[in-house]
Order: C-alpha cells, then sequence, then structure tokens
C-alpha cells in the first residue's frame, strides 16, 4: 500500500513550467469567447463554489456538452488566462475548468493534444491531488458522482493514451525526445498512477467501509473523517476500479481482480448507479477471467453486464458522449463471449443468444469451431484493452523503431497460444457426442479423416493427448461464493464426460435438462404481478 506522503512526492512539480508552457496550449489561431459561454463559466463557477451539486451535474452532463458541440466541435475552450481574469483567479475553478478543457482536446482535437499539452494535463491533475490528498481535513469541495467517475477514468486514459504516444517513435522530432527522456521523465509515470489511485483509496478507508457493508454493519463506523464525504468516498471506489483498469492494461489479471476484492463483483452495488463505471467493470472483470482461463466466470460476467444493458439503455442513450463508449464496450463484450463461448460451450440467457444471431456472430463462431486461428485472432485484437508497457522504450531506442505494438502482440500471443491448445477440441466434442461408446481407432480416423486400418499407434497417442487435454481445459475455477472474485472452486463446465477402458471411450452426457415448469412458472407469476401493478396505477 502507498503512504500518502509517498504519493505526494511522486506527483509534486515546480508550477514555473505550467506557467510558462500557458502560451503555447491553444489551438488554432485567438478567437473571442462566445458571450454564452462567458456566462456558463461564472455560473458554474458559482454553483461549485455554493456546493450545489445537482446544479453542477445539470451543467457538467448537459450545458457543458451541448455548448462543446455548439462552439467547439473541433477546437479547444478558452484557455486558463483567458478564463482566470473572469473567474478571479479561482485556483481551484481553474483547476476543474483545465480538467475539463483537456478532456475536450484529447476527445475532439483532429489528431489528439500536443505534447506540451499532455504534460500541461498531468500537470492540472498533479494540482487537484495536490489539493486534496495533503489536506489534514476534507476540502470544502463537492462534485457530482458522475464527474469523479469520469475525472478518474480519464486520468487512467490519458496515462494510457501517453504511454501508446511514448512508445511510437517513428512520428516524433529531435526537441520531442529530448522534452520526453530529460524534462518529463515522471510525467505519466506508472509509479505515480498508481500512487494517486492507492492513496485515494487509503485516504477513504473505502475497502473497509466495503466489508462492513458486505457484513451487514455501519460503514460509517470505519470511514474516518475523509471516508464519510462523499467526496472522497466516492474518489476512492472509483480508484480501486481504476485500478482494475490499470492492472489489465499492463496484464497483471490476477492483480487486476484482487484489487476488486473488497466489492462483491458478483452482485448489484449500492455505488453500481453510474452505468458507465458499472459497465467498464464489468468489461475488465470478465476478460481478465477469460485470460486467467475462468471461461465460466467470464460467461457469467459479460451475460450479466450485457442483459443490463439492455434493460437499462434507456437510461443514458440520450447523454451521447457516454452512449459512444458504452456500445464500444457491449460490442467488445460481445466479441469477447463469442470467444468464450467457443472454448467453453454453455447455456446462456436466450435474449443474449439472440443478439448473438441478430449481429451475425453465429458464422463467425462456427469457423472459430472449426479452427479459423485468424478469426479468433482478429475478434481479440478488437475486443481486448489497448495495452501498455509499464516502462518507456530505452532512452538509446533507434527512432527508426515502434514500440507501440508491443504489448498488443505480447498478450495476443499468449491467448493464442491458449486457443492453438485447444484447436481441436470443437471437432473432438462433435464426435463424442453422437456416442455412447467409440474406438478409440475409429475417433483417430475421424480426427485424421482416414481408414481405421489407416490408423497407427503415433495417432491414436495424438488423439490420447487431445483427450488429456479436453478433460483439463474444461474444468476451470468457478466462483461459487465469497466477496473476493479469485475464490471459487475447480468445476467441470462440459456438457458430456467422458473415461477410457480398454482403447474404448465411454460416454456420458452429463447436461442437465431445462426445468421448462419452473420456467414458466416464474413467467406466469411476474405477468400476474405485472396486471396487478397496472390496476393499481388505473384505480
Amino acid at each position: 500500500m502507498y503512504s500518502q506522503d509517498e504519493s505526494n512526492d511522486n506527483y509534486d512539480y515546480d508550477n514555473s513550467y505550467d506557467n510558462n508552457m500557458e502560451s503555447d496550449l491553444e489551438y488554432g489561431d485567438y478567437y473571442p469567447m462566445p458571450e454564452e459561454c462567458q456566462k456558463f463559466i461564472l455560473y458554474f463557477r458559482r454553483v461549485i463554489n455554493e456546493g450545489a451539486v445537482y446544479e453542477i451535474q445539470n451543467l457538467y452532463e448537459n450545458t457543458f456538452p451541448k455548448l462543446s458541440e455548439q462552439y467547439f466541435e473541433k477546437k479547444a475552450w478558452p484557455n486558463e488566462n483567458e478564463v482566470s481574469s473572469l473567474v478571479e483567479n479561482d485556483n481551484v475553478f481553474l483547476i476543474l475548468y483545465k480538467e475539463l478543457y483537456y478532456r475536450h482536446i484529447h476527445a475532439r482535437i483532429q489528431g489528439g493534444p500536443a505534447l506540451e499539452q499532455r504534460l500541461a494535463s498531468f500537470y492540472n491533475y498533479c494540482n487537484f491531488f495536490n489539493y486534496i490528498l495533503p489536506s489534514e481535513k476534507p476540502v470544502n469541495l463537492e462534485l457530482p458522482d458522475i464527474w469523479l467517475w469520469e475525472l478518474v477514468d480519464e486520468f487512467v486514459y490519458q496515462f494510457q493514451n501517453f504511454a501508446q504516444y511514448r512508445a511510437r517513435l517513428t512520428d516524433k522530432t529531435e526537441d520531442e525526445m529530448d522534452m520526453l527522456l530529460n524534462n518529463n521523465s515522471k510525467a505519466w509515470n506508472i509509479l505515480c498512477i498508481l500512487n494517486v489511485l492507492h492513496s485515494l483509496v487509503t485516504m477513504s478507508n473505502i475497502k473497509q467501509q466495503l466489508e462492513v457493508a458486505a457484513a451487514g454493519g455501519n460503514p460509517d463506523s470505519v470511514a474516518g473523517e475523509f471516508g464519510r464525504q462523499s467526496f472522497y468516498k466516492m474518489l476512492g471506489y472509483f480508484s480501486l476500479v481504476g485500478l482494475l483498469r490499470v492492472h489489465s492494461l499492463l496484464g497483471d489479471y490476477h492483480q487486476a481482480i484482487k484489487v476488486l476484492e473488497p466489492i462483491e463483483i458478483h452482485k448489484k452495488s449500492q455505488y453500481s448507479h453510474i452505468p458507465a463505471c458499472q459497465i467498464s467493470t464489468s468489461y475488465y472483470v470478465g476478460f481478465a477471467y477469460m485470460m486467467m482461463r475462468r471461461y465460466s466466470d467470464a460467461i457469467r460476467t459479460f451475460s450479466s453486464i450485457l442483459l443490463y444493458i439492455q434493460r437499462t439503455k434507456q437510461l443514458y442513450s440520450s447523454r451521447s458522449y457516454q452512449n459512444d463508449q458504452i456500445n464500444k464496450q457491449t460490442d467488445q463484450m460481445y466479441h469477447l463471449l463469442a470467444i468464450c463461448l467457443v472454448l467453453h460451450p454453455q447455456c446462456i440467457d436466450e435474449s443474449i443468444q439472440q443478439v448473438l444471431r441478430e449481429k451475425n456472430y453465429h458464422d463467425n463462431m462456427y469457423k472459430m469451431q472449426c479452427g479459423d486461428l485468424e478469426v479468433f485472432r482478429n475478434f481479440f485484437v478488437f475486443a481486448c484493452p489497448k495495452f501498455v508497457s509499464p516502462c518507456p522504450p530505452p532512452a538509446d531506442a533507434p527512432l527508426v523503431d515502434d514500440y507501440v505494438k508491443e504489448a498488443l502482440e505480447h498478450q495476443t500471443n499468449v491467448f493464442m497460444d491458449e486457443v492453438r491448445q485447444q484447436q481441436e477440441l470443437p471437432t473432438i466434442r462433435s464426435y463424442l457426442k453422437l456416442y455412447t461408446t467409440l474406438p478409440l481407432s475409429k475417433l483417430s480416423s475421424f480426427m485424421e479423416q482416414t481408414s481405421i486400418d489407416d490408423v497407427d499407434e503415433k495417432q491414436v497417442d495424438k488423439l490420447l493427448t487431445h483427450l488429456l487435454c479436453f478433460k483439463h481445459k474444461m474444468k476451470n475455477i468457478v466462483w461459487t461464493k465469497g466477496t473476493s472474485g479469485l475464490e471459487g472452486k475447480f468445476q467441470s463446465g462440459s456438457e458430456l464426460d467422458f473415461y477410457i477402458d480398454n482403447d474404448m471411450i465411454h460416454i456420458a452426457d452429463t447436461k442437465v435438462s431445462h426445468r421448462y415448469g419452473d420456467f414458466f412458472i416464474r413467467k406466469i407469476m411476474k405477468f400476474e404481478d405485472l396486471n396487478r401493478r397496472l390496476h393499481n396505477i388505473k384505480t
């Protein structure tokens, strides 16, 4: 665990650099600030100082995106120099304004932010965390939960984006390389990111609060002075999700799940009122499970959140800035779910199956079942996170090399090695389903597409290896109970089982038949309950 003092040392910096940079921060030519934007900034500052959370949320979620689209669709908002005179150099508001300013540049400016702007955004985050973390008492600041979530999420995103930018050497000038290597070696450093997130978790006592809440106690009893404040409490919770994302980007999937141990990830939480947070959590948890070969847990995680998205999409569909990201992650999760179902077939909710059929995933799933490695690779590359390396390229790395794809290629190769081990298993499964007993030599002839008489001992031995692989791969750790997502028991996920005796395969269908009676009873009860509610509304 990182202490508050340790984290401070890592992201403190010289303010003079930030001041010298201001003249270079604006994209394009000078343009006057629209009067409507001036009124917005003044009112925005006032409600933040007054702590009017609901009005802040309305301005943040509705007015700011509307003005951005109307006046700043492809250019930056006015920079700090122009805004500071309006708000009388209100430092706290300027920090919050610049957080939105640089986020807008990352999202809307074609070609992305310049190096100076990436660094300036980092230093602005430093200012924010230096304001809220070293304080002996909770700061007098209230922000809506959606802003706190997107602040932490954007902090991790910009680290990820900078790491990829830093690894791409072929498009850098000598001045940019000199700035990266000599002047700003600590900017967007992985240790700084981890220190900040761990410091927020520690200060809020969010782990202790979640543990007490899970046991049925009162979280305030262990929250401490900072943890009782919604501002710090929610920042701590969102930082746990941020740590999940960071460790997933680094390829440390065990640690990614471990940091969420206080969160009961398989149950609905009181903190799940931010759809984007819940969806992002499930995406990274499900992906980590898949890479750990815990396919049953991955399928359950993806299926659960995809059902949630189907049922609640109308709640956020009007917010385009959230909807675009949610739609992308939803599509990625359907791709990952398709991969998991090919590697570990099992029954899922009919509505999810329907979406898979409507979006033509079945054709690609059939190709994957037939051993098409290219489809596996394409699905994985599309659906996986944009991995980063924890360390930048060495200072003496040749500028002709491009290191940005190294992390992705490494993780893809790890995944494809697992797929190759299972390449023959869908074919074996399809044959075993047709028989109750089957000679090894006959199954070997099917696999080799030759006659039984031509089957030799090596081919039978090869088949035995595949059958052993089938037994091994179909058995993995499955979560059953407990708050830790790492807990679980070894269970077989195969719908059939077999054993070999005297060169004969004996097959048993272990698939549990559906209890259709219970299914229809539940539907009837729901229908009756709906009728009763409609009747009460009318009366």
